[in-house]
């Protein structure tokens, strides 16, 4: 049996505590490996640029640049960037969302029991599934910023994009949205990347928070 390539994680957060709990628990799994730390904003955009990881557990409140601007920055210079987890004490705080809304692949409370931290470390670096839809559904009704006019887009969405992009929302991977509508994987790949242009978003992530905000999804 193949075993599964390492996944490569570097940790940002301004407290050292934190980043070692987090490194011991992820150094204990054959197939994680934390390849750098950072303290500060500023300091995981450099340390992601020079070594490229897989994942990023990102601190929002750090010192020089937060964690809600570094990711815009990691995102926006990479061109193949990665996926950043958002690593919080709060878990309907406003930084969250707006961390979300730059692109962040999904959020993890500080408090959460190490197997939930394995496991959303790995969904994110090895899925297309949208981490914990639950609590992004939640921050969206707490945070979104409800248009009064739905934008054009959502004219624009197909029968079928619309239907992507509601089990986009529930998490579903494509491999799952392609058995549920019975259409082959590469047809739902194509409705992907349809949603993501017309939403004008670089991830399903930040497709389903636009969802929200165009009225096109509520939350429950």
């Amino acid at each position: 049996m193949t075993q599964a390539p390492t996944i490569r994680i570097v940790l940002a957060d301004d407290e050292r505590m934190v980043r070692t709990a987090l490194r011991a628990i992820l150094s204990a799994e054959p197939d994680l490996e934390v390849v750098g730390e950072a303290a500060t904003g500023a300091e995981a955009v450099s340390v992601v640029r020079e070594l490229r990881p897989d994942v990023v557990l990102m601190d929002v409140r750090m010192p020089q640049t937060d964690g809600i601007r570094a990711t815009e920055q990691i995102l926006a210079t990479l061109d193949e960037p990665p996926r950043i987890v958002v690593v919080t004490t709060f878990e309907n705080d406003s930084y969250v969302y707006d961390a979300l809304r730059a692109g962040a692949a999904g959020f993890l409370l500080k408090r959460a029991e190490a197997d939930a931290l394995v496991q959303a470390v790995r969904l994110v670096a090895r899925t297309d599934s949208l981490l914990f839809p639950s609590a992004v559904r939640a921050l969206a009704a707490e945070h979104a910023r409800a248009v009064p006019t739905p934008p054009a887009w959502v004219a624009r969405l197909t029968g079928r994009e619309k239907e992507v992009l509601r089990q986009l929302a529930a998490g579903l991977t494509n491999a799952e949205i392609a058995r549920r509508m019975e259409v082959g994987p590469a047809t739902v790949k194509t409705h992907v990347a349809a949603v993501l242009a017309k939403t004008g978003a670089r991830d399903r992530t930040q497709a389903v928070i636009a969802a929200y905000e165009a009225g096109f999804l509520k939350p429950r």
